[in-house]
């Protein structure tokens, strides 16, 4: 019996530690209780309306950043994990800015300039439906204007690209 209830709360305590960083925040959290849950943030970024985003990003590697937006008192208003396609869908061409993208993604994992497009790119790793690994590309010309974007597997995942990185 003990061995059996033992194994029962191993089970537990794996699937407690198995929580996705957004589900320990709660609406209302304060800055200090988030931080106490998550650590610090590894980004910071100013909202326009006084509040801030914090996120958590596990990139280069990995795909999932979870963001946190505080009002202007420090409290959450919304937590959420930014690098999926419902978020990447809602930037604007011709209209948001490589610091829009920021605001909204974090950091990229990877950046390059195509000289003959003369436009730079970031890329984003993410997970496509919890099942491919896929790479979100946003291509800005050289005011820092977004001009397109672009979804593709992510290569790193290719079995015939596998020796390659």
């Amino acid at each position: 019996m003990k061995k059996q209830l033992a194994c029962a709360c191993v089970v537990v305590l794996t699937i407690a530690g198995c929580a996705q960083p957004e589900q320990r925040v709660q609406p209302g959290m304060d800055q200090q209780a988030i931080i106490a849950k998550l650590g610090p943030p590894k980004e910071t970024y100013d909202l326009p309306n006084g509040g801030k985003r914090l996120m958590w990003p596990t990139q280069p590697m990995g795909s999932t950043t979870t963001a946190v937006d505080l009002d202007a008192s420090g409290n959450t208003v919304s937590v959420r994990q930014v690098l999926q396609e419902k978020e990447f869908y809602r930037a604007e061409v011709n209209k948001w800015t490589r610091n829009d993208v920021m605001v909204a993604f974090g950091r990229p994992f990877e950046t390059a300039y195509f000289k003959r497009m003369d436009r730079e790119v970031w890329s984003y790793r993410y997970m496509e439906n919890n099942i491919d690994h896929m790479i979100f590309n946003f291509y800005f010309d050289p005011q820092g204007v977004l001009t397109q974007t672009q979804k593709q597997p992510d290569p790193k995942f290719d079995p015939s690209q596998r020796n390659r990185f």
